[in-house]
């Protein structure tokens, strides 16, 4: 799948992940449309062929006005979900039980707001013209590996990672008649705005735990394994971990 004059969608684009997917996509010769929240875009750097969209991924109608954006400017080939949260909470804590709202949250974000992405980009994907494979475009989702190995207090966001994993192959399938490839990434410990607020001691704790390389994941390295799965034709129906061999311990 080429990117070159074509449209790409990037969702949680303003920073982390997704502004480093957004700019990788850029430098491939797309047009990039990079969802986040006002108050997250206004951080945002300005990025060459990066253009901004105000979107929750939980709002149906902001996410189709954002695909129709998208659609217009070129033929739309790829979508690259970043969106999500990752609050923690034990299902019995000191404070009693787990805020049932905040579990909801979570989910919404993180797995609703992506299925939304996903199928309101698969549907404009679907009206364009298939290349001479029978392409239209890829979709990108983003899990974690806490989707296999949640640690304590990460039972809502395993919870949506989860369903991130167990969407991925009936996605594909569903997809494959109109030539849309589905995939997803399960990171590990990646070095995005989250972790600068921890110390450097904690954060090189994280590191000596990661077989090899022993040190965290770095943004662009998530984007150029998106940019692998574009290219790749033959990938569909996977979820790829990229962990440098880690498996979480319970806490």
């Amino acid at each position: 799948m080429q990117l070159n004059d074509t449209a790409a969608i990037v969702t949680g684009g303003a920073s982390g992940l997704g502004a480093a997917t957004a700019a990788h996509l850029a430098q491939q010769g797309a047009s990039v449309f990079a969802l986040d929240l006002p108050g997250s875009i206004e951080q945002a750097p300005a990025i060459d062929g990066v253009t901004y969209v105000a979107a929750d991924v939980t709002d149906e109608e902001q996410v189709r006005s954002a695909v129709a954006t998208a659609a217009e400017a070129a033929p739309l080939r790829s979508v690259v979900n970043c969106a999500g949260i990752g609050p923690s909470a034990r299902i019995l804590g000191r404070k009693g039980v787990h805020d049932l709202g905040l579990y909801a949250k979570i989910v919404q974000i993180n797995l609703v707001g992506s299925f939304t992405v996903l199928a309101l980009a698969s549907e404009a994907i679907a009206r364009t013209e298939a290349d001479e494979n029978g392409q239209r475009g890829v979709i990108v989702n983003t899990a974690s590996i806490a989707a296999f190995d949640g640690q304590i207090g990460q039972v809502a966001y395993s919870s949506s990672k989860g369903g991130i994993v167990g969407m991925t192959l009936p996605a594909a399938r569903d997809l494959a008649q109109y030539g849309i490839r589905v995939c997803t990434i399960a990171p590990g410990i990646v070095n995005t705005p989250m972790l600068a607020t921890v110390s450097e001691e904690i954060r090189a704790g994280l590191a000596a735990g990661v077989p090899f390389p022993q040190r965290l994941c770095e943004p662009a390295e998530y984007a150029k394994l998106v940019g692998m799965i574009i290219d790749h034709d033959y990938l569909n129906g996977e979820t790829i971990r990229m962990d440098g061999a880690l498996r979480m311990a319970p806490r």
